[in-house]
């Protein structure tokens, strides 16, 4: 079931509803918690049994192995080891195998094993709850609110990955749901729909016509098709983020954000506390941490930074490309530290220009990165890099769609810093901190009557202006 589509918008209504009726009927609070979590969890469970009955079974299992094991907290690790393999062997079995045979010269048959969906994502939210529950954050849960927290269908294909116990603070009381949510959060949906299908996907059209065939091309409109898939992944992913937000508040449930105007950062190492944040975190506290974080002195914690992203990177797909991409963010994670290290006695003020420089900088090494997250192979990767660099002549096709989105992005930008200076000085007088920026979201009242115009004249043209060939989520297939 793809979240754009009738069939998705039907099961978001009948469960809305369905949790009105809830509110309105039931008067005591647990058993409406009780009812509402359920109607939930059906929902979500008729959400990936659409998709296929086989990804519903699995997820049953992986759901009842991680409440069993989690009552009894000194079994919690046998819990991560059975999750961890469950993911090995559904997504990394055949590229092991044929890794494997590659070394001895040998051929391998792709086996037919089922890829089910959003088990990186379950997979990583069932190791954080059990791991949380190990080190005595949180205590056990019941079997609905676990698997509630495992399924939750606007978050289940492509995140956020949300804590365990910020999720399970709010399924353990009553939510009220209503018109309020609705008129809030259907706009956060809208925007995350104007990313996807009128920026991401329209950007795809260049993006695919140029990896698929990059010598076919001029040096410059591979490096612009490499900054356009910068920007389509952003629009993409973010989107998807945005619509999964905008769903889950409507339904009562509050997502973490997870993006802050990644592309602003000055650094690598800030790249990814803007940048899918709540993998970042993930990350952080169930990979880095456990593997001894900073504890262990700086060769252990630059060891430690670099399997941490390799993990990230194997995580998001089973390719050399992605070990490759993860690796080189490892490395760039490693030298930002050092250089850090050496220079962190060094208090001066930095100039508007010199953090211009480092935005640029970091960009663009991000945009290089991408160039082996988005290749078929390490090979086709190094040749668009080559190609890059060489310098030679070739199609050129200044892409119209890349400098409307830029344009877009950048309105974006300076209405987000807007609102959130705005708001700030309204609160505290406090000035704008780019790297906490608020104002994501300019939702108008629809209650009134112009604000009902431009909510509809901005639906108008998110249907005028929509790509209709069609692109899947890029993170839907992790």
């Amino acid at each position: 079931m793809q979240m754009i589509s009738f069939v998705f918008f039907g099961l978001v209504a009948i469960t809305f509803v369905c949790l009105l009726l809830v509110n309105r009927v039931c008067s005591n609070d647990s058993r409406a918690v009780v009812i509402s979590n359920t109607v939930l969890l059906v929902s979500s469970y008729a959400f990936v049994g659409y998709a296929d009955w086989r990804f519903a079974v699995i997820l049953a299992l992986m759901t009842l192995t991680t409440w069993y094991f989690a009552k009894r907290r000194n079994t919690c690790k046998w819990g991560i080891f059975f999750a961890i393999v469950a993911l090995g062997f559904f997504k990394y079995t055949n590229f092991f195998a044929s890794s494997f045979a590659k070394l001895f010269g040998k051929d391998f048959t792709l086996t037919h094993i089922i890829l089910p969906i959003g088990i990186s994502f379950y997979t990583f939210s069932a190791i954080g709850y059990l791991t949380d529950v190990y080190r005595n954050k949180i205590p056990a849960n019941n079997l609905l609110n676990v698997a509630l927290y495992l399924a939750f269908f606007p978050k289940i294909t492509s995140g956020p990955i949300q804590r365990s116990g910020d999720f399970f603070t709010q399924t353990e009381k009553r939510r009220i749901v209503g018109w309020n949510d609705v008129a809030t959060n259907i706009q956060i949906f809208c925007f995350g729909l104007f990313k996807k299908i009128v920026l991401a996907d329209r950007l795809s059209v260049f993006v695919d016509q140029v990896f698929d065939t990059p010598l076919a091309f001029g040096s410059v409109t591979v490096f612009m098709a490499t900054i356009a898939y910068s920007f389509q992944i952003y629009f993409d992913f973010s989107g998807y983020s945005d619509m999964a937000i905008g769903v889950a508040g409507m339904l009562g449930i509050k997502l973490p954000r997870n993006f802050n105007l990644p592309y602003l950062a000055q650094n690598v190492t800030e790249l990814w506390k803007r940048w899918h944040i709540t993998l970042s975190s993930w990350l952080q506290e169930y990979v880095y941490i456990s593997f001894g974080g900073n504890r262990k002195g700086k060769i252990r914690t630059y060891l430690n930074l670099l399997l941490t992203m390799v993990i990230g990177g194997i995580w998001h797909g089973a390719n050399w490309t992605y070990v490759l991409w993860g690796t080189v963010h490892g490395l760039a994670l490693i030298v930002h530290k050092m250089w850090m290290s050496v220079f962190e006695s060094n208090k001066r003020k930095h100039t508007l220009l010199s953090r211009i420089i480092s935005i640029c900088m970091t960009f663009l090494f991000t945009s290089f990165c991408w160039i082996f997250f988005r290749a078929e192979s390490v090979s086709l990767a190094l040749q668009i890099v080559k190609r890059i660099l060489s310098f030679e002549s070739g199609l050129e096709q200044p892409y119209l769609w890349l400098f409307v989105a830029l344009i877009i992005w950048g309105i974006s930008i300076v209405v987000a810093l807007i609102r959130t200076k705005k708001d700030r000085h309204s609160i505290s007088g406090d000035k704008t901190n780019v790297s906490t920026v608020e104002g994501f979201y300019p939702t108008v009242d629809l209650s009134t009557f112009w604000g009902m115009v431009v909510f509809f004249v901005f639906c108008g043209l998110i249907l005028c202006l929509a790509y209709t060939g069609g692109s899947p989520f890029i993170y839907g297939k992790y």
